[in-house]
């Protein structure tokens, strides 16, 4: 157990001591925190953190090891990880390790023996706002001042592969291509598991190309950043829905599509992140219990009257979910393959069997 001290400098001028574990190296990054009690192996390497400095409010972290059949990505993603207290002797029949090695392993800071409790709420407050870890509080003026100047730029080439994968399905009733943002391999899990062979696509891939695939449906994934920063993706996403192909779209590809369609995005105050967050189905006139992971959200008053936002979230009243009346598309902004966390939208990939189902119909006539 590392008994360095290790400081977390925040752009209000905020600083916490604590301990460092994991890669000594100073990094910046974008604070967030999640809320989430288990799957912070799928927190790690959720694409959608990339640039950010993620905090677990769960006060224990690491208690059941590293589990490399649980990872979303094959690599972390984030910048830095801030925990309360991180478990030095997992106990689990699967575990390949403790959480400190594989944070050395990938070259990632960590930060533990702070108050992360104290340190959300301050989030909660001021915003979300950038943060520094340091080993030293000599220049405090000069980083703080730096921290002001940082931005996640670029975030999905960051993230997206660098090639087209295929993964076949066991029993293939369907084709999809997964325009891949920065996904979570769960969605390809959960699409296999729908009996769909996956086309797994690089976020630079046009229109005219996923076309030439002939698939039954596009799935647009997850990924990190501002959505209003992909120009191009958006202008492809255009060009795709002129070939009649349903479409479903997750998180950032929930809020692509509102973008293709005219809508405007704006960032929340702290984001939505963990495993228990409340949406209304106003369809079905229920709640769902969701898991989520974003800072930005689709503005309700500027979607199309081609649009109809089914779900709302029941805190914060923002946009959760679309459905378009004119095209065979529909898109939710929290993650219905849930890694970790609720599995009560799963029905979602049904949903999305049946439209490609009615897409074969139509095509057929």
């Amino acid at each position: 157990m590392s008994d360095k001290k290790a400081y977390l400098i925040l752009e209000n001028g905020t600083i916490f001591e604590g301990k460092s574990f994991g890669y000594e190296k100073e990094t910046t990054g974008e604070i967030v925190f999640t809320t989430s009690m288990v799957g912070y192996l799928e927190t790690l390497t959720d694409p959608s953190f990339y640039g950010q400095i993620v905090v677990q409010t769960f006060p224990l972290v690491g208690n059941y090891g590293v589990i490399p059949s649980d990872f979303e990505s094959g690599k972390i993603n984030l910048n830095g990880y801030i925990v309360r207290e991180w478990c030095h002797y997992p106990s689990n029949f699967r575990s390949e390790g403790d959480i400190d090695t594989f944070l050395k392993e990938n070259k990632i800071p960590g930060l533990y023996g702070i108050d992360t409790r104290k340190l959300t709420k301050i989030v909660r407050e001021y915003g979300v706002m950038n943060g520094r870890i340091v080993y030293s509080t000599d220049n405090i003026d000069e980083e703080t001042e730096k921290l002001k100047e940082y931005k996640i730029v670029n975030a999905v080439k960051a993230v997206t592969p660098s090639e087209t994968t295929v993964n076949t399905a066991a029993e293939e009733d369907f084709r999809v291509v997964l325009w891949n943002f920065g996904a979570k391999a769960n969605i390809r899990r959960s699409l296999l598991n729908s009996n769909c062979t996956v086309i797994d696509v690089p976020a630079g891939t046009s229109a005219e190309e996923i076309a030439s695939y002939k698939p039954d449906g596009v799935m647009l994934s997850n990924g990190p950043g501002d959505p209003a920063e992909n120009v191009e993706i958006i202008e492809e996403l255009k060009k795709l829905f002129t070939y009649n192909i349903p479409v479903f779209g997750i998180c950032l590809g929930h809020q692509l599509m509102a973008l293709a369609h005219g809508a405007k995005t704006a960032k929340l105050k702290y984001g939505h992140r963990g495993g228990s967050q409340p949406v209304i189905d106003k369809k079905m006139d229920r709640i769902y219990i969701t898991s989520q992971n974003h800072g930005y959200y689709v503005l309700s008053d500027t979607l199309p009257d081609t649009a109809w936002e089914r779900f709302t979230n029941v805190n914060d009243k923002t946009c959760e979910g679309i459905e378009y009346k004119d095209k065979l598309a529909f898109s939710v902004q929290f993650h219905p393959e849930a890694s970790a966390g609720p599995h009560d939208m799963g029905l979602l990939f049904g949903a999305f069997v049946d439209l490609m189902k009615e897409g074969k119909k139509n095509a057929s006539k």
